[in-house]
């Protein structure tokens, strides 16, 4: 599992590595500079000629930045070194310098212009100033090295960060103001929490996570930071699929979803339960709209609600209870609208007898197990989205009503709304957040938005690696909900289910983006449509990509 941690945590991760004996600070800087040169080789085409320019500090960034260079020089590339101060005497730079690196230092390029002929020919440019530690606003030496670089990096260069861009706040994720926007970001034994926050996030380009000899069997890295959610897990998670099966096999999903206001909510989150995987997607939906429904999913079954004012009213309840012993999950919520009527029909049908859902926490990171009850649900496994959070929060003791580990998917508007918080304070420390109300709530939640978190009742919580404006369009939350009660219905445990249905979401917002060239013209139904494709993508990773490409 990959974790993000803080500055501390990584501080203490590599003092700890090194006083056990693992690897020592040394080796560690040789295998992060060897690393680098090896995706600063990947990002250089294969014509002769390519110029690189590696910036660097004192410090142990500036390290891994000269071990680079060494590196990228013995390979036959043309490779320069520009110093924000005079270098000492050292076996790295000796090494760097015998093995044809051109280096000179800023004290003895008072004007910059040594900096700025270096800069004008260089096709790409590693980034290796400043470490983890920085504190911002950056030292004007420093701001003004970034200067000349930016107006003079040429339009097809190449910026590589060694750990973060220089000018990036690694746990806060704050932007100094003449930080290099990176096309690719090499980070070391774990990502960093800035990464994963905004605006440094849109500073990082392409995030490669490599190693530096840490064991595999680390107790200090298991107890650090949050787990990210990756592909091989995704790949694990997935449930098997016998050629020996029927539709009861993969069992069925009842979405209760739509207005007359919202129809295709309803069309999207019961298609996005069909393309899961599951058996059969029964949709409790508004009578009204029906024949367009029906037209567009001929797959599903329909129950047809009687509605008040275009919507859901209280007296559909008796239709959906007669369901519910078939149905081996329960979304509700989409496009319901925020009517009395429907938050009275949400509230008597959360009235009947319910019991712990008796599941594991998040599979991804523990696979420690809860006695299951025997007792037949009344209320299946619950995904709780988008108008359903938002009445939910009209009924007293509504936590109370739903069976533990329901699902909970809002975004932090919907999640201001449940909490009482404002949408600054939660998008301000969303994992602690997420960590906090799951908690409290008794149920698994799913913050939506760029780097979607997941966190469970057990106070675990773990991160997912998209942040695409491929899914910043109406309906792809509506998908979002279908998948994960898909997931459910197939019988996957609700925090696996959750993260699943985030990770395949994630990578078909991806694929539809790469499909259509740009994100600005992805529609929610682009999204849709390239689920399978997500799935079949995770299905067949084998796990041996080196490094881990994060996002």
């Amino acid at each position: 599992m990959q974790k993000i941690v803080s500055v501390e945590e990584m501080q203490a991760l590599e003092a700890a590595a090194d006083a056990q004996g693992h690897v020592s600070y040394a080796e560690m800087m040789e295998l992060a500079g060897t690393a680098v040169a090896q995706t600063a080789l990947r990002m250089l085409s294969e014509a002769d000629g390519k110029t690189v320019l590696v910036l660097v500090g004192k410090g142990n960034n500036g390290g891994d930045g000269l071990v680079a260079a060494r590196y990228l020089a013995k390979a036959g590339v043309e490779t320069k070194v520009y110093a924000l101060t005079q270098m000492p005497e050292s076996a790295l730079h000796r090494e760097a310098v015998e093995s044809g690196v051109f280096a000179v230092d800023a004290e003895n390029d008072q004007r910059q212009r040594v900096l700025q002929n270096l800069v004008r020919s260089a096709d790409l440019v590693i980034d290796a100033l400043l470490g983890t530690g920085i504190q911002l606003p950056l030292r004007k030496n420093v701001s003004e090295v970034l200067r000349t670089v930016r107006h003079n990096l040429q339009p097809t260069a190449q910026v590589l960060a060694v750990d973060a861009s220089t000018g990036i706040d690694l746990d806060t994720g704050a932007v100094d103001s003449h930080a290099l926007a990176a096309d690719v970001t090499v980070t070391f034994g774990a990502a960093k929490q800035g990464q994963f926050k905004f605006p440094a996030a849109d500073y990082v380009g392409t995030l490669e996570l490599v190693g530096i000899g840490w064991p595999k069997s680390f107790p200090e890295l298991d107890a650090a930071g949050t787990p990210v959610l990756t592909m091989a897990a995704a790949m694990a998670a997935l449930p098997k699929r016998s050629r020996n099966s029927h539709k009861g096999t993969f069992g069925t999903a009842l979405v209760v979803a739509g207005s007359v206001n919202y129809a295709g909510a309803a069309y999207l989150a019961a298609a996005g339960a069909y393309r899961s995987g599951a058996g059969l997607v029964s949709v409790a939906g508004p009578a009204a709209v029906y024949p367009m429904l029906a037209a567009n999913l001929p797959e599903a079954t329909w129950l047809l609600l009687g509605i008040t004012d275009g919507v859901i009213s209280e007296s559909a309840v008796r239709i959906v209870q007669k369901a519910l012993p078939k149905a081996k999950s329960l979304l509700l919520g989409p496009g319901w609208g925020v009517e009395a009527t429907t938050r009275k029909f949400l509230a008597a049908l959360l009235a009947g007898e319910k019991k712990s859902a008796g599941k594991t926490g998040l599979g991804f990171v523990k696979a420690e197990k809860t006695t299951t009850d025997a007792t037949t649900f009344e209320l299946p496994p619950i995904v709780v989205d988008a108008d359903g959070l938002k009445l939910l929060a009209d009924i007293d003791g509504w936590a109370d009503k739903l069976p533990d580990y329901s699902i909970l998917t809002p975004h932090p508007g919907e999640m201001a709304v449940l909490t009482g918080l404002t949408t600054a304070e939660i998008q301000t420390n969303r994992i602690a957040i997420a960590q906090e109300y799951a908690q409290k709530w008794g149920k698994i939640v799913v913050l939506k938005g760029a780097f979607t978190v997941i966190a469970t009742p057990k106070g675990e919580a773990v991160i997912a690696p998209f942040a695409t404006a491929a899914l910043a369009t109406a309906g792809t939350g509506d998908i979002l909900a279908g998948l994960i009660a898909g997931y459910l219905a197939q019988g996957v445990d609700p925090g696996d289910a959750a993260c699943l249905g985030v990770y395949v979401h994630g990578v078909a917002g991806e694929l539809a983006a790469d499909k259509a060239g740009i994100t600005d013209s992805v529609l929610a139904g682009d999204v849709l449509r390239n689920v399978g494709a997500a799935i079949r993508k995770i299905r067949l990773h084998d796990g041996a990509q080196l490094p881990t490409i994060l996002y």
